[in-house]
């Protein structure tokens, strides 16, 4: 599969940082950034790149040459006038005659390729967007989707948007089929996200695929020396699929929001204190920060698979206000005991995923590749520790009592410090 990478802006937001170097140029820890990305794409077998360049075009390609240095195979379009974000793909349809990687060249990312494309080629997709939560979501665009990942709408910042809306970003790394092209016409100037993809959405062809890994681009001065940090302390490579990961498990109620017995409506969702302050350590720790909540609540016919959505929106909206998310969320809808008015007969069932059972957290282990020895479960039932210990986790009881925890806490925010600073130990 061949890969472009748009390398042709200006990069004004952080000329400042280096204003003698191109954006692409501009170094991480001994590298300029585009030469990460270029060692993660050959390190995974994506040799033919293009790279479209503009200003301060000679730099670019006198440092990276024919990419042979770098084992790659690298050819340039110089684009002579600008041609928006995705003008240069239509002077390049001659040389995309299967599906490409479409990448940004200001970004740090470290992500299992392989698995990316996977995901495309199983969905048949005309173009596949890299979705991930991030800690601003407040003032980024947002992508819905449907339960097999098919986009339906696409937020730019400027949009309006719902109250309460879920956590998922584009990443700026795409994959598309050169049809997509060809059902545009050849326009002078063309933009990526308004004039190829938005319109897809809705068509069944474009899909989102949802992934924890680092994607993060450099594009002020701050976000720079952040992506410095995260690269020099390991948290990038961490990150990656392509490692065994670590995750913090969580409960919902009574561990991220008010216990309130049966919560049935978005209306009676609240954080408790300092829970985005304990999402957002384990979001900077490298660890995944992932909810596994049971839900009897639509079995017993109370609350809809819509209405549970909403809830959890605004739980993925609230944590992001205060810059911090969550990387999964699963929930068990089961029930075993019937008898209540209203229920759902095919969810009264004795299944493997209500804890005290581990089937949650063993399904976010294969969806995420962790390591469950490695992963901890914070809860504040026996149940809890009954799935952490089943899944093989070390566990932590928020409140009191003993059920054979590996240790207990008063607050989640003091489970996370006990774990974080153990990473250290």
């Amino acid at each position: 599969m061949k890969t472009v990478i748009m390398a042709g802006g200006k990069g004004t937001r952080i000329a400042e940082a280096a204003p003698l170097i191109p954006k692409p140029l501009i170094e991480l820890c001994g590298k300029p950034v585009l030469q990460h990305e270029i060692e993660c794409l050959v390190s995974q077998g994506f040799v033919d790149i293009i790279i479209t360049v503009s200003h301060m075009a000679d730099k670019i390609m006198g440092y990276f040459g024919d990419g042979g240095r770098f084992g790659a195979r690298i050819e340039y379009f110089v684009e002579e006038k600008p041609l928006g974000s995705a003008g240069a793909l239509f002077r390049l349809r001659d040389r995309l005659s299967e599906d490409f990687l479409l990448l940004n060249a200001d970004s740090l990312f470290d992500i299992d390729l392989n698995r990316f494309t996977a995901y495309h080629h199983e969905k048949q997709a005309l173009a596949t967007i890299f979705t991930h939560p991030n800690s601003h979501p407040y003032d980024s665009g947002l992508i819905e989707a449907d339960e097999n990942g098919a986009v339906t709408a696409w937020l730019a910042k400027e949009d309006a948007r719902p109250e309460w809306y879920h956590n998922r970003v584009n990443a700026g790394l795409h994959i598309l089929s050169p049809k997509v092209l060809d059902m545009c016409g050849s326009p002078e100037k063309a933009d990526l996200d308004r004039q190829l993809l938005k319109p897809l959405c809705g068509t069944g062809k474009l899909f989102c695929y949802d992934s924890p890994e680092y994607v993060r681009d450099m594009g002020t001065p701050d976000r720079l020396e952040s992506v410095r940090r995260d690269l020099a302390s390991g948290l990038t490579a961490a990150k990656s699929l392509r490692t065994r990961q670590k995750a913090v498990f969580l409960d919902r109620d009574g561990t991220l929001n008010r216990y309130v017995g049966f919560l049935r409506t978005p209306e009676q969702l609240e954080l408790l204190p300092d829970t985005a302050e304990a999402v957002r350590l384990i979001n900077e720790s490298g660890y995944l920060a992932v909810v596994v909540t049971n839900q009897p609540v639509i079995a017993r016919g109370e609350v809809t698979f819509e209405g549970l959505d909403l809830i959890h929106r605004k739980l993925e909206t609230l944590l992001g206000r205060e810059g911090a998310y969550i990387d999964g969320l699963y929930f068990c809808p089961h029930h075993p005991d019937k008898g209540f008015e209203g229920e759902v007969a095919e969810l009264k069932t004795d299944c493997g995923c209500r804890k005290p059972k581990p089937g949650m957290l063993l399904k976010a282990a294969e969806d995420f590749g962790i390591d469950l020895a490695e992963s901890f479960m914070i809860g504040d039932s026996e149940n809890d520790i009954g799935a952490g210990k089943a899944a093989g986790c070390r566990t932590v009881l928020l409140g009191s009592g003993s059920f054979g925890q590996d240790f207990t806490a008063d607050s989640l925010l003091s489970a996370v410090k006990h774990i974080i600073g153990g990473m250290d130990k």
